[in-house]
């Protein structure tokens, strides 16, 4: 799980971006270099011999449970927390040879790939970028046209696309931004869409959308993902930076670099901008000073106005490094829902190796001793328990939906294999129903013994109260139910862990998401979060709990998307009203 600090990349220092480097870590170039080595053994035994178990004639989710084995789980995550994976840095060798060892068990699962040219790994890019064209806004009406460049009273949004003109008279005023509760956004195909940041009052304290609504550039990103041409938005805008060279600045990049793919401009724009859209100062300041009392903004179309944007983002690449987030699916049993889905997901990589004069987390042992970060709890538990469950659901029963099964990259870094994820999915995201995040699940809280049976469940009420439920119910059904505790969802809880771990990610695009979680220890992110640490019993019980949980959702009825928001919190155990 990431730190509640996670710094994500962003400029270098000076003189950085003069030489273009490329850094990438290619799990089959490994594979090679280690032919000769004992790990490639380790690795071809492990991946060409699945152990099978029998399957009672129990019910579907039941059958499918007892496939999932101790001996199994221990060997996964002994492998993915040994020393040869040098603790899994996300853009380290040592991480690819264990997204190459996780393909590799996939495969010989016969799990359907749903990478890159027809494999497991899927791209991750993160790097920095320097803009050496500007684009630009022009706007005319009554009768006077003004133009504004990048950094001159507006913002483009980075990664904006090829260079382009777009030219719009139909604009539309779509005050908040924010569409009704629980319906998808208006239809705004190839608008240009205005809109003011703000929360309307009835709204205030009762947030009902996704954590991604909460600010303008958020639901302007939402708008534009659902059909606009260009949105507007309004806020501050920074002044233009220069680099210790006098240039444009180098600025890093958190996502897949995807300068390909038109992508509608989503621009910041100051007062001025937005009094020239509203028909003069006074104009604008009075419907600036009703959003800030939360008053209603009726949405309508300003009328007399041209916007011509051009775009024109030119983009020098300074330095790249790439990292791969790992895909699997099975298919469902159902034909009417197979193209529909349920993602498992779990971070992958860890805090990685001693490398240099910095320290990759807390030293619990002399890095002398050993100065490698093992992440066995953190998360070669959660990545260890997708293992398990994809096989279950390989040789077992399958729900009616298919299953999609990703090991997400750079989750340390900031989030971002599941980020990169989220933006370009190798299904259509509205297919995905829901995600269920598997993040530190092999040790209880402070190892506190009374907690062998304790997960903790974090945000399956925020945007489906059905998802909450259903996990509810599955457990009760259980002949030996786990203890599933919501004392982290309360969204005052200082360590806000709904932020900082894959699901977040998928919840900010409106997918019912929910994290388990079993707790920190005084092993989290230090050196001895080591697998003779892990409490496998446990490791097993909430592994085969998560299936059926998952199994439940992806075959049950869909889930409502009410964004009701978190209601589970300190003490809660039972159902919600649905209504």
């Amino acid at each position: 799980m990431a730190s509640s600090t996670v710094t994500i990349a962003g400029p270098t220092g000076r003189g950085a971006g003069r030489q273009r480097r490329e850094f990438v870590s290619t799990p089959a170039t490994l594979l090679r270099r280690l032919a000769a080595g004992t790990v490639l053994a380790l690795l071809t035994v492990t991946a060409t011999a699945p152990s099978l178990h029998p399957v009672e004639a129990q019910s579907p989710a039941a059958s499918g449970a007892a496939l999932i084995a101790e001996s199994d789980m221990r060997r996964w995550l002994s492998t993915l927390a040994s020393d040869a994976m040098q603790g899994r840095g996300a853009f380290t060798e040592g991480y690819g040879l264990a997204a190459a060892y996780v393909a590799a068990e996939l495969e010989a699962m016969g799990a359907t790939p749903l990478g890159d040219h027809g494999g497991y790994l899927r791209t991750v890019t993160r790097g920095e970028y320097r803009v050496t064209r500007r684009s630009s806004l022009r706007i005319t009406a009554a009768g006077k046209t003004q133009t504004f460049a990048q950094g001159d009273h507006v913002s483009f949004a980075p990664l904006a696309g090829s260079a382009r003109r777009l030219s719009f008279d139909a604009i539309e005023f779509a005050g908040y931004g924010l569409p009704p509760v629980g319906e998808p956004p208006p239809d705004y195909t190839g608008k240009l869409v205005v809109l003011l940041p703000g929360t309307p009052a009835d709204l205030r304290g009762n947030w009902p959308y996704p954590p991604a609504f909460a600010t303008g550039a958020g639901r302007a990103a939402a708008i534009a993902d659902a059909g606009a041409a260009g949105v507007i938005v309004l806020g501050a805008v920074p002044p233009t930076a220069t680099g210790s060279d006098g240039g444009p600045p180098a600025v890093g990049l958190t996502t897949v670099l995807r300068t390909d793919r038109p992508r509608a401009p989503v621009i910041t724009a100051d007062d001025e901008v937005f009094a020239l859209l509203f028909g003069g100062t006074d104009a604008f300041e009075r419907l600036r000073t009703r959003a800030q009392r939360g008053e209603p903004l009726d949405a309508q179309p300003l009328t007399g106005i041209d916007v011509v944007v051009d775009i024109d983002h030119r983009y020098e690449v300074v330095r790249l490094e790439r990292t791969h987030n790992v895909v699997a699916m099975v298919p469902g049993r159902d034909p009417e829902l197979r193209e529909r889905y349920v993602a498992f997901g779990a971070h992958l990589d860890h805090v990685g190796a001693v490398t240099g004069p910095s320290l990759p987390g807390r030293v619990n042992v002399p890095i002398e001793q050993d100065p490698i970060w093992n992440g066995a709890d953190d998360n070669a538990s959660g990545s260890t328990a997708l293992l398990a469950i994809a096989r279950a659901l390989l040789e077992g029963p399958r729900p009616r939906r298919s299953t999609l099964f990703v090991w997400h990259a750079a989750e340390e870094e900031g989030l971002l294999g599941s980020r990169a994820f989220v933006d370009d999915p190798p299904v259509p995201l509205e297919a995905i129903e829901a995600q269920i995040n598997i993040d530190m699940i092999g040790r209880n809280r402070d190892d506190d013994a009374s907690e062998a049976r304790t997960v903790y469940v974090i945000g399956a009420d925020r945007i489906s109260t059905d998802l909450h439920n259903r996990l509810v119910e599955v457990n009760g059904r259980l002949g030996e139910p786990v203890t599933l505790d919501f004392h982290y969802n309360d969204p005052d809880d200082p360590e806000s862990f709904y932020t900082r771990s894959d699901h977040y990610n998928y919840a900010a695009r409106g997918v019912p998401a929910v994290f388990f979680f079993t707790g920190t220890h005084r092993d989290y992110h230090a050196n001895t979060d080591s697998a003779d640490r892990i409490l496998y019993p446990k490791l097993l019980r909430i592994t085969r709990y998560i299936y059926e949980a998952g199994f439940a959702v992806a075959d049950g009825e869909p889930l409502r998307r009410d964004f009701r928001g978190p209601r589970a919190g300190r003490g809660f155990r039972g159902t919600l009203p649905s209504d």
